[in-house]
């Protein structure tokens, strides 16, 4: 009896002898594995901190070869989750270390578009563990974030974290410029007159909260001596008027 009579009599019905019984035949593609090594060396030795070096030697670097096009949101080039997972993937099975996912702590929020719409925004923290082949294992976080607006947003973050964890514990170079290689100096950013801060501070509406940044900020120019016109048109340094003001108004404006 073939498998389709013994199908049939399991389910309590006999076949049709008009039902074809000749069964398609399809030709297997010919999938190629990639030649992974000896899997079995050092097996039950090597423990996770040099088994994940070993991945390390194998990955040497990873190009920012993915183009993002956002039009208005910028233009730029990445290493994208399945570019690092086709890179680490096969290091890992052939050095006998598994990635993990241990733990995830995840927080939300709800975003609007600038054409509307609503997104769910999801941020995760991720703990991985990484095992050797002799069973041991370290662990180490990544943060991945994330927004979509049918529900994949934490799926994208963790796809995120997995990809930022492969790439910074790998310590994947792209081979790209240094950085570094540019030097320059930053400007001195221009420092806000004194003069400039009364009406803010005269405003009955300007809070305790804001006054006290402002004798911060003026603190912080060296002009918390500057004499200035104050409200009753005497001359008076503006550090003290600030703290003369919060205290009145802190007061309920009593004399």
């Amino acid at each position: 009896m073939g498998l389709r009579e013994n199908a049939a009599a399991a389910a309590g019905r006999t076949l049709d002898n008009a039902e074809p019984t000749s069964t398609e035949v399809r030709e297997t593609p010919n999938l190629t594995e990639p030649d992974l090594g000896d899997l079995t060396q050092d097996a039950e030795a090597a423990p996770a901190v040099v088994a994940w070096s070993r991945v390390m030697g194998e990955v040497r670097s990873i190009a920012k070869n993915e183009r993002f096009d956002g039009g208005r949101a910028g233009r730029f080039n990445f290493r994208g989750i399945e570019t690092a997972l086709n890179a680490f993937g096969p290091a890992c099975r052939k050095h006998g270390v598994l990635v993990i996912q241990h733990q995830v702590e995840t927080e939300y929020r709800d975003i609007s578009t600038s054409s509307g719409g609503r997104m769910r925004e999801c941020t995760a923290l991720v703990t991985f563990r990484i095992y050797g082949p002799d069973g041991s294992y370290f662990d180490s976080q990544a943060a991945g974030e994330a927004s979509d607006s049918g529900g994949r947003s934490t799926p994208k973050a963790q796809s995120i974290a997995l990809r930022t964890l492969l790439i910074n514990n790998g310590l994947v170079p792209t081979e790209d410029r240094d950085a570094d290689a540019v030097h320059f100096e930053r400007a001195e950013s221009p420092v806000r007159p004194a003069a400039s801060y009364l009406d803010e501070i005269c405003n009955p509406s300007t809070s305790a909260g804001r006054l006290r940044q402002i004798h911060h900020e003026l603190g912080t120019t060296r002009q918390l001596g500057a004499l200035v016109t104050n409200e009753v048109g005497d001359e008076e340094q503006i550090g003290a008027m600030v703290v003369r003001i919060g205290k009145e108004r802190a007061a309920g404006g009593a004399e």
